[in-house]
């Protein structure tokens, strides 16, 4: 049996349970068996396949139509155009989250002359961390003496594949493990941005099984799905410079929920919402929103 061949009945058994981007998922499950790039790919249709190869092909369609996501399957997540290595520790980096970035780097741009320093709450696979190390260290836009990133999350194994996509994509990170801000002691940033877990508890049974196979500590965010964002807004303030930010990701859902909640702790935490509406995702969605930290009565 050729490639082509092989892939034909990929495609088939796939759309034959139903499975959704059958024809996609099947060519990304060969690329990934057969060791090659969608370009070889298509060089190489005519080429026979081994037994071996067949037989592993055949494994990893069944590993989808069990509803296994494809991303842990090959271990690879593209992210902001980079490529990140991805297990079942690790939340899969979603397109979404780029908005989360792509704001972050605007205001970076507003810090101008100086070092800064920068976290990432809850780093998981260490997509957003290495995303904006990668655009500070490729761009000369960013007006920046130096700068320091760290990532912060719970899990142990999830930082392992954090620091290994740091290597991979070659830039420097220094990583922490944390429950928040708990092991931060002393530290100021110019900048806090998470995407924490925000799912409600009674949620995550219904979700589909791609999801549930997901790291549940890393989409539980408590019965009300704001245990996270409380944490941040209520501590933010120790671990920030004055006049420094806070960008969080949030749920399709939890605009108003969250403004309700920095009303209520707005007095004590020294932060002001500046984004007044929520910056809407590519599917329109409530997807970012952003506080700044302001000054004392008197200072």
């Amino acid at each position: 049996m050729n490639q082509s061949q092989l892939l034909k009945l990929g495609k088939e058994k796939l759309k034959q349970e139903n499975i959704e981007e059958a024809e996609n998922k099947a060519k990304r499950l060969l690329e990934f068996v057969l060791q090659q790039s969608r370009e070889e790919m298509i060089r190489n249709l005519l080429e026979e396949v081994s037994e071996m190869q067949h037989k592993a092909y055949e494994e990893k369609l069944q590993e989808v139509i069990q509803e296994k996501p494809l991303q842990y399957i090959t271990h690879s997540q593209e992210f902001m155009g980079l490529s990140f290595y991805v297990d079942e520790n690790v939340l899969i980096p979603q397109p979404d989250t780029e908005i989360l970035v792509e704001q972050a780097l605007v205001k970076i741009q507003s810090i101008t002359d100086r070092e800064i320093q920068i976290l990432d709450l809850c780093t998981g696979s260490g997509a957003i961390a290495i995303s904006i190390a990668k655009q500070l260290q490729n761009t000369s836009q960013y007006m920046i003496e130096e700068y320091q990133i760290i990532a912060a999350d719970i899990s142990e194994k999830a930082l392992k594949i954090a620091q290994k996509n740091a290597m991979q994509n070659q830039v420097q990170i220094q990583f922490l493990q944390s429950d928040m801000f708990f092991n931060l002691k002393e530290m100021e940033f110019d900048m806090i941005v998470s995407n924490p877990p925000y799912i409600e508890t009674k949620v995550i049974d219904t979700l589909s099984k791609e999801v549930k196979q997901e790291p549940r500590i890393a989409l539980d965010g408590g019965e009300d799905g704001l245990v996270f964002y409380k944490a941040i807004l209520e501590n933010a303030k120790q671990y920030l410079k004055k006049g420094g930010y806070v960008l969080i990701e949030i749920g399709y859902d939890q605009g108003k929920k969250i403004i309700e909640l920095w009303k209520e702790l707005k007095e004590g935490c020294q932060l002001e919402l500046i984004t007044k509406e929520p910056i809407k995702d590519l599917g329109n969605n409530d997807r970012v929103m952003i506080f700044q930290k302001v000054a004392k009565e008197g200072e």
